[in-house]
């Protein structure tokens, strides 16, 4: 999900489309959350380990 969100900002950053980068960032963020919480050892959707 990082890697996708990622992706879909630099391509909203090269096309200079908003929509791209706004997804991109909401990607980025929900991903790292998930990678922060499953690295705790906290279960992140019924998975001990998210990657």
């Amino acid at each position: 999900m990082i890697i996708i969100g990622v992706i879909l900002l630099i391509v909203g950053l090269v096309t200079g489309l908003g929509i791209l980068w706004t997804i991109g960032i909401i990607l980025a963020v929900i991903g790292a959350a998930l990678w922060v919480l499953g690295a705790v050892g906290r279960a992140v959707g019924g998975r001990r380990h998210y990657w």
